[in-house]
């Protein structure tokens, strides 16, 4: 029997029964578009992060504290209290291939205006080049320069949401707000840039880090030890190697730590780190999903089996009056077999169009961004062929099997 006849008499079997095939079909229509959804909303998520992370800047190099406990054999003033000041300064000055050395340090204050008042404002301590670092712009006002960080000029820049949200429609430039007991004049208001890796940068009020230095985080210990601060945000130059310059500064904060690396009150990492690190959380989660979803394509193929069992023994005189006109059993199995392919594969094309579909929706009407991948479609799908094949062997080879004799005597 040819291969084409074969396919024209399985598809006439199949609409025999539009019912039994459609709820058939269902369970690889579920699993295919399940499979496409599921790693729909990852790669979405896995996009987002990559967008969100390097939407922090370019060419960057984070160095936080790593605070360690104090103790015999810690170590020189620095070495058991993380980050201080001075580590950026030397970090710019002695370190080839760095474009700017951005300072942090973060306070968590009341914050209050002539309209309203907020709790738990994030309130950070930096230097004028944040802006570039972190590819951020200025909406209304200006940035605080070196005098105003040399000064310790009591001015601040706010973001955009927590302009909104102490002043209204008023113009926040020139107005005061008062932080803890500190007041503090808005010279700026900043672009809306967004939450990234949980941080709301446009609910935050940014200061000179000496003011945070004097007023919020003071410390009798900081002619000593020096200031401390969290973090050391380093912009490495395109043409720079990323690897040395990480090496360089590892290398420089040992020394002037008196600690080794494995000891070390610091951390450094890259965008590529943090974005590896979600990745490969998400990963598992994708990885996960699938094995879900895949469950719903074998339960599919156990459908299909059944079915073309129960299939078989209603054709049964069917497959023998076949046989005694000349098909031979390879003939029978071949007929069986298409058939169980023809439901995976057109349940399979279905799914294709509902799990794309569905990706859209779900990305149009939840918070979650999806992104429909080729890789995932042909994977669904050829699991689902795989899947027909496999389960719709069994009941062909039984039909393939049937004594003609029996088979016509068969009522």
């Amino acid at each position: 029997m040819k291969p084409t006849e074969a396919m024209r008499i399985a598809w006439e079997a199949i609409l025999k029964n539009k019912i039994r095939s459609v709820l058939t079909m269902l369970g690889i229509i579920i699993g295919v578009a399940a499979v496409i959804v599921m790693v729909a909303i990852s790669a979405g998520t896995e996009a987002t992060i990559q967008e969100q992370i390097t939407g922090l800047g370019s060419n960057l190099i984070f160095v936080q504290s790593s605070f360690v406990r104090l103790g015999p054999g810690a170590g020189g003033g620095g070495a058991s209290g993380g980050l201080v000041f001075d580590d950026a300064t030397a970090i710019e000055e002695q370190i080839s291939g760095v474009a700017a050395v951005v300072v942090e340090q973060n306070a968590s204050q009341t914050v209050k205006s002539a309209s309203a008042e907020l709790d738990e404002v994030s309130i950070v301590g930096t230097t004028p080049g944040f802006l570039s670092v972190r590819d951020m712009e200025i909406a209304d006002g200006r940035y605080f320069n070196d005098v105003d960080v040399e000064r310790k000029q009591k001015v601040a820049v706010l973001g955009s949401t927590l302009a909104e949200e102490l002043f209204g429609d008023l113009d926040p430039i020139g107005q005061y707000v008062t932080v803890d007991s500190t007041k503090l004049i808005v010279i700026g208001v900043l672009e809306e840039k967004g939450s990234i890796g949980g941080t709301d940068f446009d609910a935050r009020l940014y200061t000179p880090i000496t003011v945070v230095f004097q007023k919020f985080t003071p410390s009798q210990f900081a002619r000593i030890l020096g200031d401390r601060v969290f973090m050391i945000t380093v912009e490495v130059d395109p043409e720079a190697d990323m690897d040395g310059v990480i090496t360089q500064v590892n290398l420089l904060l040992v020394k002037r730590h008196e600690v080794t690396l494995d000891t070390a009150d610091f951390s450094v990492t890259t965008q590529d780190d943090i974005i590896d690190t979600r990745e490969s959380t998400t990963a598992a989660f994708r990885n996960l999903l699938a094995w879900v979803a895949g469950v719903s394509l074998i339960v599919g193929g156990i459908g299909i089996m059944n079915i073309m069992l129960v299939s078989v023994t209603e054709r049964t005189r069917e497959i023998g009056i076949r046989q005694s006109v000349g098909a031979t059993p390879d003939d029978i199995r071949l007929q069986f077999l298409i058939e169980a392919l023809m439901l995976s594969i057109v349940g399979g094309l279905i799914g294709i169009v509902v799990g794309i579909g569905g990706s859209y929706l779900f990305g149009t009407f939840s918070y979650m961004r999806t992104v429909v991948s080729v890789n995932s479609i042909l994977l669904a799908f050829g699991s689902a062929a795989a899947i027909g094949a496999f389960f719709g062997f069994y009941p062909a080879n039984q039909a393939a099997q049937l004594d003609p004799i029996e088979a016509l005597r068969y009522e």
